[in-house]
Order: C-alpha cells, then sequence, then structure tokens
C-alpha cells in the first residue's frame, strides 16, 4: 500500500501505543464532509478519545481541500490518495482504507469508522470497515429522496405550490436520485452500528427500513457547528467582499449547479442555464459558483464561450471557482436574497442562515426543509418557472422565517449517543447483545 501516506513513519506502532482500545476514525474526501466531520473530530479530541483523521485525497486542490483544513487547523493523519473515475475510487478507498483498519486490528485496536452521508466515501469506506468486522457510525444518517407528487399546472401558482410543499402528505418516496448519492447512502446503512439522523423524519425512514430504533438518534445537522466554527462573527471584512464587492450589499442569488442527472441532461442543464440569464439579462444580481461538474458542462453542451462572454458584459454577473475558505462561503451566503442550488448541504445551510432556497430538482434528500417552509422545489425542465419561483423566493419573508430545524451543539449530541453506545458494548452488535442473552 505505498500510495497511502501518513503524517510519521511509525504510524501504526503510535496507534499501537495508544492506550484506548477503540480508535475513531474521521473520514474526509470532499468539501461537505470537511465542513461537517471537523466538528465531531474536534468535538472527540476534546473529549480525550484516541482519534484519528484520514482522508481519501479525493478533494486535493488547496480550494477544494486544502485551504479549508487550514482554516479549521486541522492536518489528516493518513491519506489514501485515491484518483480515477467512479468506480475505481470506490474500489481504491476499499482497498486501502480495508488496509489500514486490518493494521489497526491486528494491533488490537477496535476502529470506530465515521462516515458521512451520502457521500463515495460513506459508501465505500464503511464496506472497508464492515469487512474487518467493524461496524460505521453514519454521520447525516437516513436521508432519503421524497418527491412531490405533483402535476405540472400544480406550480402555476408559487405561493400555493409552496404550501402543496409543506404538507407532508403530498411527497413520496422511491427515487434513486440524486445519482449516486441515493446508492451511497443506502449502501452506508447496512454497514452501520450507530445512526446519527440530522431529523425526525429521517429516523422514520430508518425504522421503516428495518434498522434497530435503539441505535438511532435525533441529533441534528452537524453543519450547524461548522457553521459556528467558521471565522464569520470575527467582525473582519472577509477577502470574499474585498474582491467581488457587489456581494457585500446583499440583494444577489448564489446559483450553485453540481450533480450529475443535472450536468449530464442538456434539457435539464439548459433550462437551470437559460433562467440564470434570463435573471441576469433583467438586471439581477446572480452570483455562479462554477463546480467540477458545472465546468464540464458547459463544456459538453457548448455553453463555456457564451457563459464567459456572459460574465464579461454584464457587472451584475459573478461567475467564480469554488472558494478555499468555508468563512468567504458563509459570509456570502449570509447576505445572498435566495440561493438556487441542486446541492443537499446547501439546503441545510440555508435553513441555519434564514436564506431563501430553491431546490432545482425534483424531490429533495432534504425535503424536510421544504415542509418546513424555507424551501421550494423548482423541476429544471421550464426555465420560465424556474425564473418564477427564484423570483417568489427572492427575499420572501415567511421562507426567511422558517423555523431552524437541524439543532445546536449537534457534535456534542453525536458523540454522547456513541459513548452511550459504547458504555452497553461495540458499535458492532452480535445477537446476543441485541437480543441480551
Amino acid at each position: 500500500m505505498s500510495q497511502i501516506t501518513y503524517s510519521r513513519p511509525d504510524f501504526f506502532d503510535a496507534v499501537a501505543a495508544l492506550p484506548q482500545e477503540h480508535v475513531h476514525i474521521i473520514l474526509i474526501a470532499t468539501k461537505p464532509d470537511i465542513i461537517k466531520q471537523i466538528p465531531l473530530y474536534k468535538e472527540l479530541k476534546t473529549r480525550g478519545h484516541a482519534v484519528l483523521l484520514g482522508h481519501t485525497g479525493q478533494h486535493y486542490d488547496e480550494n477544494l481541500s486544502g485551504g479549508m483544513l487550514k482554516e479549521f487547523g486541522v492536518e489528516p493523519d493518513f491519506n489514501l490518495n485515491v484518483r480515477g473515475s467512479m468506480y475505481e475510487v470506490v474500489s481504491r478507498i476499499i482497498e486501502r482504507f480495508g488496509f489500514v483498519v486490518g493494521e489497526m486490528k491486528a494491533k488490537n485496536k477496535i476502529v470506530i469508522p465515521y462516515v458521512h452521508g451520502d457521500t463515495t466515501t460513506a459508501m465505500a469506506a464503511s464496506n472497508a470497515g464492515y469487512c474487518h468486522g467493524f461496524a460505521s457510525v453514519h454521520v447525516e444518517a437516513g436521508i432519503r429522496t421524497l418527491t412531490p407528487n405533483y402535476k405540472k399546472g400544480d406550480m402555476m401558482d408559487i405561493g400555493e405550490w409552496r404550501k402543496f410543499l409543506m404538507q407532508r402528505k403530498n411527497w413520496e418516496c422511491g427515487s434513486q436520485e440524486p445519482y449516486p448519492e441515493q446508492f451511497n447512502t443506502r449502501c452506508s446503512e447496512a454497514a452501520t452500528g450507530v445512526h446519527l439522523a440530522p431529523v425526525e423524519l429521517d429516523r422514520e425512514f430508518l425504522v421503516s427500513e428495518g434498522y434497530a430504533d435503539d441505535r438511532i438518534f435525533v441529533v441534528g445537522n452537524s453543519v450547524v457547528d461548522a457553521l459556528r466554527l467558521a471565522p464569520l462573527a470575527q467582525g473582519l471584512r472577509r477577502p470574499v467582499f474585498e474582491k467581488y464587492p457587489v456581494l457585500e450589499d446583499g440583494d444577489f442569488v448564489r446559483f450553485c449547479i453540481h450533480r450529475r442527472e443535472n450536468c449530464l441532461s442538456e434539457k435539464r442543464f439548459r433550462a437551470i442555464y437559460d433562467a440564470m440569464k434570463s435573471l441576469i439579462e433583467s438586471g439581477r444580481t446572480v452570483l455562479l459558483i462554477s463546480m467540477i461538474q458545472t465546468n464540464l458542462a458547459f463544456e459538453r453542451f457548448g455553453l463555456k464561450t457564451e457563459v464567459e462572454a456572459l460574465a464579461k458584459k454584464h457587472k451584475n454577473f459573478i461567475l467564480s471557482p469554488v472558494w478555499s475558505e468555508y468563512g468567504d462561503v458563509v459570509a456570502a451566503m449570509s447576505k445572498a436574497s435566495v440561493c438556487a442550488t441542486d446541492s443537499g448541504s446547501m439546503q441545510e445551510e440555508m435553513n441555519a442562515l434564514s436564506v431563501p432556497c430553491v431546490t432545482l430538482r425534483f424531490g429533495s434528500d432534504r425535503s424536510e426543509s421544504a415542509i418546513n417552509g424555507g424551501n421550494i422545489i423548482a423541476p429544471p425542465v421550464d426555465a420560465k418557472m424556474i425564473q418564477k419561483t427564484i423570483e417568489y423566493a427572492w427575499n420572501n419573508q415567511e421562507m426567511r422565517s422558517a423555523k431552524k430545524i437541524y439543532g445546536t451543539g449537534v457534535s456534542s449530541k453525536c458523540i454522547d449517543a456513541v459513548e452511550s453506545v459504547l458504555k452497553t458494548g461495540n458499535v458492532f452488535r452480535s445477537e446476543e447483545e441485541r437480543l441480551r442473552m
């Protein structure tokens, strides 16, 4: 396993020398992983647990990983350095993390992997740990896509459409989108011993799928702790406002389009793009964060030259690469009038920041945020309807006043849950333990 790098040459000997039997491993790979996992890592360290930070290496650029790790003041203990297409990344995480776990097991350590949400890392790393008989702690467990059961005509009046979305009975389950995220989260669950569900709705999904109720804990979402850790409240003017002063006054929409199902479909992508273009040409200020999949879609559908020309022509259009520091992201998001996104995490962040959200998908794996009233679904099929929905949500005070649903002190609640399990046994529970025989 020469591809794996470690923070010290005697890494495994140092792990063997730890006095604790349990070794907690926090796994990160993408920006959402870093944002939501680092608060738990810090909480474990504060409580004196033996805890390691493992990076898969998938997001390795400064603006995707390095800058944020520095910002949060952490450094990985090991890096799997995986690269490649989806199937290669999956197989290499299983192989390389499986090796790390195996070496620790050989030194009589009980490994507890912490995997996050619906990521490839969650699916692959939980698999690797499970192969050694170690169940995972699944942070952000139970997120399942619900889709509104509607006809196109139901969206003609956006206010009525929002009310429709606020009724749980109008949603149905069964979607395989987002892809591959819904596959990932379901696979992760099967190798999980402690399910840390953000909201009660997620607990209901898990119970209906047959997972043990006493191993499901509704704790909130650790993104709220990350928002608190981000250096936003220091009274300093963030660098992002130096670079883009127009954002400091607010009154803009932040676009984020990166889901594969949107970026691989020309029909969907063009519907979103045309809505964004129309908003720009009507004088609305638009910030587009162009991510890897966004850039590939611009090239795939022959829009790269057009969108770059649009940014040069219109001062109210900011076309930006991903920002390296979460503090800049939070500072800008908190100023936005509305966020139009296909991201899952941003639906949570908008709720925590009291910013109206428009989700550019057919359904949502954070449907609780729409049922709660702060989020509206805008299916990516009709540019005019997408634009109309964004304009409705723009500084909408009812949406801004939606209840904050993702909790406080979440990392502490997560570790409380894990510690309560460890008092009675291990994260991987045998049938003797479950049945108390």
